[in-house]
């Protein structure tokens, strides 16, 4: 007994060992969300993107919209048009796309799930006629990332407020990027 209870605080000392030289979990960062109003035809639940004003807005209501500080696409990287979103993921890996590894030699293939990811809380898959723009709608392990030009074309949400839009988006909801 004595035995096993010894073992069990040396693999308790182990775990703890191992978790302490990770670096320290990354912020979720502040709300940047507000209540405004939005003239708008599109119905409830639509998300319209506003480059120039990098914002984001959840249509809730006839009038009215959520705000969302974003970052959008650095020069070459914008674009426009109208998606939808075509799956949602908490904590998801990130596989930066080809295009992107050819740029930046030094990425890697795929970063795991978890708090650590580039990708954030949550992301938000964007598909045109069914195929996957390989853009997202996601978070950001560093809160003072957001409201630039600074993506690679993916729109990037504190993970406070991408986890409050994951929440309130559905699954094929239309997004109209301006």
């Amino acid at each position: 007994m004595a035995m096993a209870l010894a073992m069990s605080v040396q693999d308790f000392a182990s775990a703890r060992s191992a978790l302490a030289d990770r670096p320290p979990l990354p912020a979720m960062g502040p709300s940047l969300r507000k209540t405004v109003a939005f003239e708008t035809a599109e119905q409830p639940g639509t998300i319209v993107i506003r480059k120039g004003e990098k914002a984001l807005y959840l249509v809730t209501r006839q009038g009215q919209a959520l705000r969302y500080q974003i970052s959008v696409g650095r020069d070459g990287f914008g674009w426009t048009g109208v998606v939808k979103v075509g799956a949602k993921t908490e904590w998801p890996e990130w596989r930066p796309p080809r295009e992107m590894r050819a740029r930046q030699p030094d990425l890697p293939q795929m970063v795991p799930a978890g708090p650590y990811n580039p990708l954030g809380a949550r992301a938000l898959y964007l598909l045109r006629d069914g195929r996957d723009t390989l853009y997202r709608i996601h978070g950001t392990n560093d809160p003072s990332g957001v409201g630039f030009d600074g993506t690679s074309g993916c729109f990037r949400l504190t993970n406070t407020d991408v986890i409050d839009l994951f929440k309130r988006v559905a699954i094929g909801a239309k997004v109209v990027v301006q």
